[in-house]
């Protein structure tokens, strides 16, 4: 067990919960003191109307400190019990008010029990910049001339925050020979996939998209990871992005709006419908629909009925509208919350209110989603929103000019996120020492003064990890098609599928056949794909789970493999179906490449030693029922049409040069199920959206840290491959591609007397222990 003294490396945990300053404080107050102490009201010269008014008043932080706030709510002297008349404040309720004066009096941001005067604006707005000032557009509106960060610091703080990795000691050398920033941010985004692999987590965090766990397992809820991975890939413009989301085209993208269908009874404000409301609230206007979900929001102007209009909109049949669980006699009416610049048609189908509200999110007079998006990706890169917090864009920006030139030029940029992610990453405001914020520090009141210090994510401390031990998995979670199209590499593939069917030479409209393939593997894949398709449509199994549907021949699907293949024997099954007025050709085609860890390929390929029959399986959930038929045949070759050949040579040949490009990549533990060492570093659930990760290292994780399993059997794997390296130069290396730098004296005397005159394996077990467990390791600076 390594010695940590893990109390140094965390604050105290409380062992109760945090009081919820929403749901159980402000109901009080309002109950039982509001009416003489909150709005325009100050009897007795207090006031609680908001934080200001509760803390900085003179008068008031006497009145909390001495703790007279709760001594007269305990009174039973007429004269000076509070409140003076009505009913008194119970025992439990005032346990909670000491509760929350000992936990600082937290206080939700933007609320006041009057309504501040700033209300958010909806529509666009183009700023005028400064006429003189600094070259870039944000730095001349922020008007702030600071210390600039070093080039080994810009360096790691450009990898990591763009794609998630740590710069090399080969591109730190290149760097510090050329240290142009700016050439050093076009070339990180132009790592297509190790952007797209680095921001699938900030997506799957806040589309709640993961690889198993709630709903998965029991067909409640759908993955949209390769719609997502493909959509980040291909810089797919933001607006088509929301609006492929809100009203998706085909199933891929399907998961956002359909939620989580829960097992048994559920709350009101749990349904899929109500999800809808939430998530796209939540995900893309920022605005926080779960209080008003239930009844009118205690924190914001957010009514029960406008949540309910939202979620009404998704409904496939009327939806009661329910308070606090409790049905009041009304159905929703479909709106949504803007109708200034247009409404939903009520009477339309489902499928059309969908689309209605696409247009609607994405229209050119809404400035409040290009808002959002470009407050979450300015926190993303800078530690702090415009606006904070991120889900709070009711609250007033520290900088309105800055959050709305952002809004404009993400939109005249064609919606283009990787544009307007240069565009802040170029800035000097960027490239600016980072701040050091100190825990419980207050931001009210908050002044830009540069990028703040942030904790690597989950996902970005275990791929430095494995970047320096060599110790990532071989094969991934993620149901994704890895990689970019690679034109050049497409020429040299050659297409190995034929097209198959029964031994009927004109089958008729509407026959359907099953087609099978049983294939030996000698180990599990490290990736795999396939192409396929089929005249007039199909369902396809591997290893009796639902893996790809189609009914448009016209389009090859490319369907990523590896995470239902696997060592031993498996069965890809297909269900054909052909099309027609009359008996017609039809055929199916299939093209798979699997690829171990150590790149040696084999080739699945529909052809004459696949079998049909002509007994159709049923399924249920995704997964293939019993199917045991015995009059299994050998498939037919069919003579391709020209249609199909056009297509064929069009598309499979890309689409499997695609699937090609991954190979030797490093898996990313974004493309991975969250582990135990995961969730300690604060990888959640997704079981709900989340906006932001804890920022503070808890006992648990640096617990974790310091014995984990996980961790441990990561070290010990890249101390051995370093071991056999024998690398002469082992320190120096392992420093600079850990933190960009140079060893100090001292640090190489320290790694000396831990290394011991001849390396060991656990000496180099521990070094790289020791070098992972630094906060400058662990933090973005």
């Amino acid at each position: 067990m390594r010695l940590l003294p893990v109390l140094l490396l965390t604050s105290h945990l409380s062992l109760s919960h945090a009081v919820d300053f929403s749901h159980e404080i402000v109901p009080i107050l309002r109950e039982h003191c509001a009416e003489c102490h909150a709005g325009d009201k100050k009897k007795g010269g207090f006031s609680f109307n908001d934080r200001k008014a509760l803390l900085e008043g003179s008068e008031n932080g006497e009145v909390i400190k001495s703790g007279r706030f709760i001594e007269v709510m305990l009174s039973t002297d007429s004269d000076e019990q509070m409140p003076p008349k009505g009913k008194r404040v119970p025992p439990e309720k005032i346990a909670l008010l000491k509760q929350w004066i000992a936990e600082g009096m937290k206080w939700e941001d933007g609320f006041a029990f009057k309504k501040p005067a700033y209300e958010p604006p909806f529509l666009p707005r183009k700023v005028v910049l400064p006429q003189s000032g600094a070259a870039h557009p944000i730095d001349r509106l922020l008007k702030k001339d600071l210390p600039k960060a070093s080039d080994a610091a810009f360096l790691r703080r450009a990898h990591l925050d763009l794609i998630g990795l740590l710069p090399t000691a080969e591109e730190m050398a290149a760097f510090e020979k050329n240290p142009d920033r700016t050439k050093l941010v076009e070339a990180l985004l132009k790592r297509d996939m190790d952007y797209t692999e680095h921001w699938l987590t900030f997506w799957n965090d806040l589309l709640r998209n993961d690889y198993g766990g709630t709903g998965f397992i029991t067909g409640g809820r759908k993955q949209i990871s390769n719609w997502l991975y493909r959509a980040l890939i291909e810089n797919k413009p933001f607006d088509q992005f929301v609006r492929e989301l809100i009203a998706p085209p085909n199933d891929e993208s399907r998961g956002f709006i359909d939620g989580i269908k829960w097992r048994g009874d559920v709350s009101a404000g749990q349904t899929v419908e109500i999800q809808f409301a939430q998530s796209v609230s939540q995900s893309f206007l920022g605005i926080n629909m779960k209080c008003a979900s239930c009844h009118d929001s205690f924190i914001d102007r957010w009514k029960l009925g406008e949540a309910y209009g939202l979620a009404a909109i998704y409904a496939q049949k009327p939806l009661e509208i329910h308070r606090c669980d409790k049905p009041i006699g009304q159905t929703a009416t479909a709106a949504w919350l803007f109708p200034e610049i247009g409404q939903i048609d009520a009477k339309a189908p489902p499928a059309d209110r969908l689309k209605q509200l696409a247009a609607l999110m994405t229209h050119e007079k809404n400035g409040r989603v290009p808002r959002t998006i470009v407050n979450r990706l300015w926190a993303r890169l800078m530690g702090r929103g415009i606006v904070h917090p991120v889900d709070a864009m009711g609250t007033e920006p520290w900088n309105a000019d800055l959050l709305d030139y952002l809004a404009v030029y993400l939109v005249e940029s064609g919606w283009d996120l990787k544009k307007t992610l240069a565009h802040i990453a170029t800035s000097q405001a960027y490239s600016s020492q980072a701040q050091v914020v100190q825990k419980g520090a207050d931001d009210h009141g908050y002044v830009y003064a540069g990028p703040r210090a942030k904790r690597l994510t989950a996902e970005q401390f275990v791929d430095a990890v494995w970047q320096l031990t060599g110790a990532a998995p071989t094969k991934m979670d993620a149901n994704v098609l890895r990689g970019k199209v690679d034109p050049a590499l497409a020429k040299k593939i050659t297409v190995k599928g034929q097209w198959i069917w029964s031994d009927n030479l004109k089958p008729a409209a509407g026959e359907t056949i099953t087609l099978r393939k049983t294939i030996q593997l000698d180990s599990d894949p490290a990736s795999s794909s396939a192409v396929m398709t089929c005249d007039n449509e199909y369902i396809l199994y591997v290893n009796n789970r639902k893996i790809s549907e189609s009914t448009d021949w016209t389009k090859f699907a490319a369907v990523p493999l590896q995470t239902a293949l696997k060592k031993g024997q498996n069965v890809i099954l297909a269900v054909a179906k052909n099309a027609g007025k009359g008996p017609n050709l039809a055929a199916f085609f299939f093209d798979a490449r699997v690829r171990d860890d150590k790149g040696q390929e084999t080739i699945i390929a529909s052809d004459d030693t696949w079998e049909w029959t002509s007994a159709v399986p049923g399924g249920k959930e995704g997964r293939l029922g019993q199917f045991q038929p015995k009059d299994w045949k050998k498939a037919r070759i069919v003579q391709p049409i020209a249609a199909w050949t056009t297509a064929l040579n069009q598309q499979a040949p890309m689409l499997l040069a695609q699937g090609a490009t991954a190979n030797g990549m490093m898996v990313r533990a974004s493309l991975m199920k969250s582990d135990f060492l995961m969730r300690t570093l604060g990888r959640p659930n997704r079981d709900q959206i989340v906006t932001e990760r804890p920022n503070e290292l808890s006992t648990l994780e640096a617990i974790d840290l310091a014995n984990g399993s996980l961790l441990a059997q990561n070290l010990e794997k890249g101390a051995k491959r370093l071991l056999e390296l024998q690398k002469p130069d082992l320190v120096a290396e392992l420093y600079r591609h850990a933190l960009s730098r140079n060893p100090s004296e001292a640090e190489k005397a320290l790694a000396k007397e831990i290394l011991g005159e001849k390396p060991t394996q656990q000496g180099i077990e521990d070094l790289l222990w020791s070098v992972c467990m630094l906060p400058e390791f662990q933090v973005v600076r």
